[in-house]
């Protein structure tokens, strides 16, 4: 016997992007349902954002060990006990997982079906021995990790973050696949915590980013012991002995103890049954427009499901976006103008807006680049941490277009301007901020003097000056 439920939403994914949006759509007073086949929390919780910071905050504590006798401090070398460190991974997750449960999704009001669902049409989905009608649909079916199609791969155990977390042994040699943010922070986590560490990369490390700050990052990860290959096209992996071989066209090979493919993620469509529903994809991801809205107008979609952007907060966004069109049928549409992105390597590296690649494609000659580094900077020098900087990219009347900034904490100092972005902010309108001192958050205010200190201390000014105060 199958039930039918009627409701107003009915929500595929209990990650980030589905619970979101149940929450918010269930204490708006719409009748919910949500199916989840998996781990509630989806990946950001059980192994994404959640398990990697934790890892890296204690591979950050073991760096800050190993670096103490620069400030006359004699600790010696650390010891890591890897499992305990596992256990702390561990940990955070557990203490993080009732506020994703269906314990209290249900306290809410949302039916929860642990169950796959797929559509049986236009306006229906079942799963679990339940029919589920409603007035609209949200899919929100996450992503999993992409292994290259590489001879040889299928031959060798892999780690992908589905199974990375779950290790309880350090590995001896970790080889790295991919030189996207996953694979440089996790590259730098298990070199601190003991690891050796290779890391292949296709094209340009983090090709995304400023390549000023990039290229510093790269001599960081090279002073703590990480080998880097660039532009390293993989031709074979194969057994070696208890180990595992990397090969490349440019006759370059390593061998380690594991592999981890951190070569990006593909949406997860597989059992949805989208042709029922009328619901338009691509190997990219669910097809839609500004709104969310999928080729079929009852459902809509978010997530790492359709595409690029793929982050936890791109997802938070989304579903303010999508409650409001779905709910309230406001022409809410998406933004991506102040899109913040942080590898958590350290220094860190954030980015919000354009680069000045991007800029310069999109206007040409007008764009203008100013520029602060942290060696003039205090608390930095201070904390002994001056690599870095930011760098502001604006356009011929000097409104924000982006901001890069690499440094320590870089992803809590950049969102000022995403804030410039997001309100089309001239340079100029930062001046009056006052920053306490001495913080990391005078690098913005640096960066701002910088363009104006030319016209401020011109011969013009300085004779203006001098009239003035001849005067009685």
């Amino acid at each position: 016997m199958t039930d039918t439920l009627h409701c107003d939403l009915c929500v595929i994914g209990a990650g980030s992007a589905g619970l979101s949006v149940a929450v918010g759509a269930v204490q708006l007073g719409a009748r919910t349902v949500l199916f989840e086949k998996g781990a509630m929390g989806g990946d950001c919780l059980n192994y994404g954002c959640v398990p990697s910071k934790s890892l890296l905050a204690a591979a950050h504590a073991a760096q800050t060990i190993a670096d103490a006798g620069r400030f006359g401090i004699s600790c010696g070398a650390p010891e890591v006990d890897f499992p305990t460190v596992m256990s702390h991974v561990r940990d955070v997750i557990a203490q993080i997982a009732p506020h994703d449960s269906v314990e209290r999704l249900e306290k809410l009001g949302v039916r929860v079906i642990r169950a796959p669902a797929a559509f049986t049409g236009r306006d229906e989905v079942s799963g679990g021995g339940i029919r589920v009608r409603a007035r609209r649909f949200v899919i929100a079916a996450g992503s999993s990790a992409v292994i290259p199609s590489v001879p040889g791969i299928a031959d060798v155990p892999v780690l992908t973050n589905e199974n990375l977390f779950t290790l309880r042994e350090r590995p001896a040699h970790l080889l790295v696949v991919g030189g996207g943010p996953i694979g440089v922070e996790m590259a730098q986590a298990f070199r601190r915590l003991g690891s050796a560490v290779t890391l292949f990369q296709r094209g340009r490390l983090l090709p995304r980013d400023e390549p000023e700050f990039v290229e510093a990052l790269s001599e960081r990860l090279a002073v703590e012991g990480i080998t880097v290959h660039e532009h390293a096209d993989i031709t074979e992996v194969a057994r070696s002995g208890s180990g595992i071989t990397v090969r490349t066209g440019k006759s370059t090979e390593a061998v380690g103890s594991h592999l981890l493919v951190a070569a990006g993620r593909q949406p997860r469509l597989a059992g949805l049954a989208l042709e029922r529903a009328g619901v338009a994809h691509t190997a990219h991801g669910i097809t839609v427009d500004t709104r969310l809205r999928t080729t079929n107008k009852r459902v809509f979609a978010l997530g790492d499901v359709i595409g690029r952007p793929q982050f936890t907060h791109t997802a938070g966004y989304q579903a303010g976006i999508l409650i409001r069109n779905a709910l309230f049928r406001l022409p809410a549409k998406v933004d991506y103008r102040a899109l913040p992105r942080v590898t958590y390597s350290d220094p860190e590296l954030a980015h919000v807006g354009l680069t000045e690649q991007e800029a310069r494609e999109r206007f040409g000659g007008a764009v203008r680049v100013v520029r602060a580094g942290l060696a003039d900077n205090d608390r930095a020098r201070a904390e002994r941490q001056v690599t870095g900087g930011i760098k502001v990219v604006i356009d011929g009347r000097g409104t924000v277009l982006g901001a890069g900034i690499l440094g320590p904490h870089a992803g809590e100092l950049i969102g000022l301007w995403g804030l410039a972005i997001t309100r089309r902010l001239k340079l100029g309108a930062l001046t009056d901020v006052i920053f306490p001192y001495p913080t990391l958050g005078e690098i913005s205010k640096a960066a701002v003097s910088a363009f104006y200190a030319p016209k401020l201390f011109s011969p013009w000014p300085k004779r203006l000056a001098r009239m003035l105060l001849s005067l009685p």
